[in-house]
């Protein structure tokens, strides 16, 4: 079997097995120890046995010695006869010594928290469970293992790590097989590293290309980490792996330097100056200890990443040693926000240009009062759908002349100021209502030379959602080449994560190795003895872990932590003679900068001394006394910024708003930040400039023909405008005469309609097949709300009288008279509201009733509501079906009458017949594209369940009542609307005649009456 997998391996023409070959090898030594199988064998096998039989009999002495000491405990009486002792100077709660109630041999285990209920930590703060332990095989095994390791790197190492590097590197293999890689790589390095060490066997992966491959996938899985919080189990894992396999390749290249070789040794200067120079190499161990979270990542793991940061540590500060000066390369990480950039203002004029300009434009001007250019009919100064006040419409119609003036466009600013006269004829702004053409040329003169404001550099309009977008942080990395300093480097490692860090490795010191006591006892040295930061291990937990070290029988077995131990100390308790507020500090981890100022002195930082030059200026009294009388006085100023004026009228410079917002709120002079929001851009006049014009014509006349002309000029347009700026654009530029023209499109099939419904104007009833349109057309509805939001408000579909009254018959027959009943009194009763009130609002319908709310969820019942000109809820916020406000009082009461139950001789049932209403005016024909709901624009099928025979299904048109019940149509096919007198009116349920509008269809199966 072995013989196979090496054949395997190095066979030039079994390549595709390369992955699945180490995939084995990973399984065959997963229990197993580089160090131990590299060890054995390298002695006598009697001298081997004899150990394994010393380390046996060791074993079996503990257990015995563990079973002894539990039949110890174990007394011969009653507990209960234990006896009482008085340990003298351990004080109880109260001031008397503690009294024992147990036996002598557990007086040692006694503290005061025997008997308290242990506190119970949560399973996801719990510390993460150590991976499974290596298990030691017999020996044989062990053997065999060792010679297969030896063969491998002298036969197929290499070979097999080039292939499976490759199919990672070209994603030819699975997901995360790159786990294998990383532990081929530490596994087998480490074996070579001990077993007489060759670099030769392991060239493949000794080199700058195989740090770049473990520190990308290290990076590439701490990031994952910190991003899948539900799998970040399993990225630390392999984080581990790849931590491993770089451990060891540093490893591999120390033990490079001490090859007799001298080419060796150059190898592995130049692998050194390569991963010291970039950076990524250097803020790697920076970068692992400050998100080191216990609860996602074993012990085993900051161990390994202690001795990393030890060894990667030592090799550097070696490396230095030898150079005077070292460059390495740095990268700075500039964050800005990306704000939209305002279009560039036109250069203003001077007055002898407007003069020279006004005398080129005079003969043109004179043509056009003439009648001999003819004047566009399309420019609309005033649009209703904006947003923005009259006012600002006005002084934006002048900017909009002006401009039009400016670039030689004298039809359409002389038709601009004709219509703007008809919107605002009140002063005289834009001339008399009788204005001849003298008058005209002069306020055209008077418009060309003003020194309107829109000229100024101004911000361009956009929504607020828009600008919280364009707000994000833009990075831009620079890099660049710096002078490298060791001591600088290592004050990176001065901050508490990383203390946290080695206190927490250090609480297990007696289960610990040496090697990893060695090593983060080093770091804490490098810490507190090189950077002088002693303060920085001033923490209550460390010292805890000295008081357990210093009080443990076996400390002699760790001398340089006892003396790591004694030296803080010592130093703590010296400061402590002349700072007492250092007891205070070590219940908090300390930064450097708090290091600093327990040792120099309080607010030494903010004097100017240490690093900090950063730090924020304190506030002297007299400046606070300032900074109290700005306030005042300037508080009850309205609608005026209050930090604005404090900071233009405020004696020091160089303070910001945010500055002194803290301040005040420090003072108490306000509750919090919120009292004083910044100022929000308000809708300011923004003018088109000739570019700007020419690239909106250019993209109209390119999505021209498509299905949604808007949308796509709104994507691809640079300067970001809002939709009514650029629909208001492109009517002024002409480019189309209606708003209706920008809709979005929609391609749906329906039938053609019939003869009788052509003449009357009313479409065809959509067949089966069209509902999967319907369907499909929600998510265009959806897009048309932010249109709507662009223009006025849709008034509603108006009903005419006696609409509904069929659906209403029929639902009064199927056991919704109660709903029906409810429905009418509210129509009655906001009518009779709005006719005290005068003013209209919408009314939704709330019902209270489980009998309502049921019927409210009904689709018939729905479809009654919609032929009522009843307005179902527009958004998520909306819950309840509203009675719209254009509905007047007498179609309110009409309505009514047409849903109330009637009996076998047409008249209504239980309830008195409500008066005629005087007829009213025919509305006035809306513009297009208005007059309808953007609910009922699409035509919502609704289909009646029907039990059995579905072939006796047909689709009924509602259109009167005088349609054959029994006969007819019994295909598919609508049965068309016949035409109905005026005398027969009341009787009939005529279809709706609001625009964009279709007619609900039921589906209901035939009732057999006989």
């Amino acid at each position: 079997m072995d013989d196979l997998l090496k054949f395997l391996a190095s066979a030039q023409v079994e390549q595709q097995w390369a992955l699945h070959v180490l995939e084995i090898i990973s399984l065959m030594f997963r229990d197993q120890s580089p160090e131990e199988l590299a060890a054995l064998g390298q002695g006598t096998a009697g001298t081997e046995h004899g150990e394994d039989t010393r380390e046996l009999e060791t074993l079996r002495q503990r257990e015995l010695a563990e079973k002894r000491a539990r039949a110890l405990q174990r007394p011969s009486r009653h507990s209960r006869f234990g006896g009482s002792y008085v340990l003298q100077g351990l004080k109880s709660i109260g001031d008397r010594d503690v009294v024992f109630h147990k036996g002598l041999h557990n007086l040692k285990s006694y503290t005061h928290d025997l008997g308290k209920e242990p506190r119970r930590v949560p399973r996801h703060r719990q510390a993460a469970p150590e991976s499974e332990p290596s298990r030691r095989s017999a020996r044989n095994v062990r053997l065999f293992l060792r010679h297969f390791c030896r063969d491998f790197l002298e036969g197929c190492y290499n070979r097999l790590m080039l292939l499976v590097k490759d199919q990672l590197v070209r994603e030819k293999a699975q997901q995360h097989d790159e786990t294998y890689y990383l532990w081929a790589t530490a596994f087998f390095m480490a074996f070579n590293r001990h077993h007489g060490f060759r670099p030769e066997l392991v060239s493949e992966t000794v080199g700058v290309r195989a740090f770049h491959f473990i520190e990308q996938n290290l990076t590439t899985y701490y990031e994952m980490a910190l991003m899948d919080k539900k799998e970040a189990t399993t990225w630390a894992r392999r984080m581990h792996l790849a931590l491993k396999a770089y451990q060891e390749l540093l490893r591999t290249v120390q033990e490079m330097d001490r090859s007799p070789e001298q080419a060796v040794r150059d190898s592995s200067q130049v692998i050194k100056s390569n991963i010291f120079y970039l950076m990524e190499y250097r803020e790697l161990f920076l970068a692992l200890f400050r998100k080191f979270d216990e609860t996602k990542q074993p012990r085993s793991f900051l161990r390994d990443l202690v001795e990393t940061a030890h060894l990667f540590l030592r090799m550097l500060e070696r490396f230095c040693r030898g150079r005077a000066n070292l460059v390495v390369q740095s990268k700075r990480v500039r964050r800005k926000k990306r704000k939209p950039r305002a279009p560039a203002a036109p250069t203003p004029l001077s007055a002898a240009e407007l003069e020279q300009l006004w005398e080129g434009l005079a003969p043109q001007l004179q043509a056009c009062l003439e009648g001999e250019v003819p004047l566009p009919e399309d420019m609309v100064p005033f649009d209703a759908a904006s947003e923005t006040p009259v006012e600002e419409q006005r002084a934006e119609a002048l900017l909009r002349i002006q401009e039009c003036l400016r670039d030689s466009r004298l039809p359409q600013a002389l038709r601009l100021l004709r219509s703007a006269r008809e919107v605002w004829p009140e002063g005289d702004v834009f001339g008399a209502a009788d204005a001849g053409p003298p008058e005209e040329t002069r306020l055209l003169r008077e418009i060309l030379v003003a020194p309107l404001p829109g000229h100024a550099p101004a911000e361009p309009e956009e929504p607020e959602e828009e600008e919280e977008e364009d707000e994000e942080e833009e990075q831009t990395v620079q890099v660049s080449e710096k002078e490298f300093n060791f001591v600088d480097y290592l004050k990176r490692f001065a901050c508490a994560p990383v203390v946290r860090a080695l206190v927490l490795l250090l609480r297990g010191y007696a289960r610990n190795s040496p090697r990893t006591n060695h090593c983060a006892a080093r770091l804490l040295h490098r810490l507190a003895r090189d950077l002088r930061m002693e303060p920085l291990l001033f923490q209550l937990s460390l010292f805890a872990l000295f008081h357990r070290l210093l009080s443990d029988p076996a400390a002699a077995a760790h001398q340089e932590l006892v003396a790591l131990a004694k030296f803080i100390l010592g130093k703590f308790f010296a400061l402590a003679a002349t700072n007492k507020k250092a007891f205070v500090e070590l219940l908090f981890w300390k930064s450097p900068a708090a290091a600093y100022e327990m040792t120099k002195g309080y607010g030494s930082l903010q004097e100017g001394e240490g690093t900090t030059r950063s730090r924020v200026p304190p506030w002297t009294p007299q400046e606070e006394q300032e900074l109290r009388e700005l306030y005042w006085k300037y508080k009850e100023v309205e609608g005026g910024d209050i930090i604005a004026a404090i900071l233009a009228h405020l004696p020091t410079p160089g303070r910001t708003r945010k500055q002194v917002v803290k301040q005040l709120v420090r003072m108490g002079l306000a509750s919090s930040a919120k009292d004083f929001p910044r100022e929000r851009k308000g809708t300011r006049i923004v003018l088109w400039t000739q570019e700007q014009e020419e690239e909106l014509t250019r993209l109209f006349e390119e999505f021209q023909s498509s299905d949604d002309v808007l949308g796509n000029i709104m994507k691809h347009l640079t300067a970001r405008r809002s939709r009514a700026r650029v629909v208001e654009k492109l009517l002024g530029l002409g480019l189309v005469a209606e708003r209706k023209e920008l809709y979005k499109k929609r391609r749906r099939k329906s039938h053609g309609p019939g003869p009788v419904q052509a003449a009357k104007g009313v479409p065809a009833v959509p067949s089966q097949g069209s509902s999967g349109e319907d369907e499909d057309s929600e998510e265009e509805d959806e897009e048309d709300e932010d249109e709507a939001e662009e223009g006025p408000m849709e008034e509603q579909w108006v009903p005419e009288e006696g609409a509904g009254q069929d659906l209403a018959q029929r639902l009064h027959q199927e056991g919704l008279a109660g709903p029906l009943r409810w429905l009418e009194n509210c129509l009655r009763r906001v009518a009779g509201d709005r006719e005290e009130d005068g003013v209209s609002h919408p009314v939704p319908l709330v019902p209270l009733t489980e009998e309502n709310e049921d019927a409210m969820e009904d689709r018939r019942f729905q479809t009654l509501l919609r032929q009522l000109g009843l307005r179902p809820p527009a958004s998520e916020q909306e819950s309840f079906w509203r009675i719209p406000a254009t509905l007047t009082p007498q179609r309110l009461r009409r309505a009514a009458a047409s849903i109330t139950h009637r009996g076998p001789s047409g008249s209504p049932r239980d309830l008195p017949e409500p008066p005629r209403c005087p007829p009213e005016p025919a509305p006035e024909p809306l513009p297009a594209g208005l007059g309808s709901d953007s609910e009922s624009e699409e035509p919502v099928p609704v289909p009646v369940p029907s039990p059995v025979q579905p072939r006796t299904k047909r689709r009924r048109e509602l259109a009167s009542e005088d349609e054959d019940e029994d006969g007819g149509g019994s295909g598919t096919e609508p049965v068309p609307a016949v035409p109905c007198s005026e005398e027969d009116e009341e009787d009939e349920d005529p279809q709706p005649r609001g625009r964009r509008k279709r007619i609900r269809c039921l589906e209901e199966e035939e009732e057999e009456e006989d």
